[in-house]
């Protein structure tokens, strides 16, 4: 008896879990993005790397603010190293229904604005100042609360230093978790009684 009333409550919590939107009001995501990911094998021993961790809170149903940090190195042997950071806020829509392509994904945009720089080692330029992005992105998501996503935006850095202004369109990978908010933990707790 003691069993079958143990697998009842797990159904009805995964079961509950399912139901449960993770994009919707008071959720909240946490992740990162990767980008212009080299490790060269051959001469000259390349290396670059842009992490791109992101938390954001789902202030309404497909719509979440929050906030970003970039960092990134890229470096060769016997050449300058260059350094960027950033470090502001984002904003992301994700559309109303689900990708008919693919059940479990959904296309979103996402904006992000802060104070950012690229600098290069031994006098090679830099720039320092208003740090912007936007595009369109896709997330899938391989379970209920977890999305693998590809993003192309594109990213611009105006201010002060040897060079005024810096953009590329760039196209990145990620990984984000959606934590439910606390009240679906609740009616999950009180469903399940």
């Amino acid at each position: 008896m003691k069993k079958v009333l143990f697998i009842t409550v797990i159904l009805t919590i995964l079961n509950g879990l399912n139901a449960t939107a993770q994009i919707q009001k008071g959720n909240v995501m946490v992740g990162g993005n990767f980008t212009n990911i080299n490790l060269g094998l051959n001469d000259p021993k390349v290396f670059s790397l842009d992490v791109t961790p992101k938390a954001a809170w789902f202030v309404q149903d497909n719509i979440a603010l929050g906030a970003y940090v970039d960092l990134g190195i890229q470096t060769a042997k016997g050449s300058n190293t260059t350094v960027n950071y950033g470090l502001g806020a984002l904003g992301r829509y994700y559309t109303g229904s689900d990708v008919e392509i693919l059940k479990h994904g959904r296309l979103f945009g996402e904006g992000t604005i802060g104070l950012g720089g690229v600098n290069v080692s031994n006098g090679g330029g830099n720039t320092n100042g208003l740090d912007f992005s936007f595009g369109p992105g896709f997330a899938y998501f391989i379970t209920p609360n977890i999305g693998l996503e590809t993003l192309l935006k594109y990213n611009g850095l105006g201010g002060f230093g040897s060079q005024g202004y810096q953009s590329n369109l760039n196209l990145s990978f990620g990984f984000q978790i959606y934590l439910p908010a606390r009240s679906t933990g609740n009616k999950i707790k009180n469903d399940v009684r």
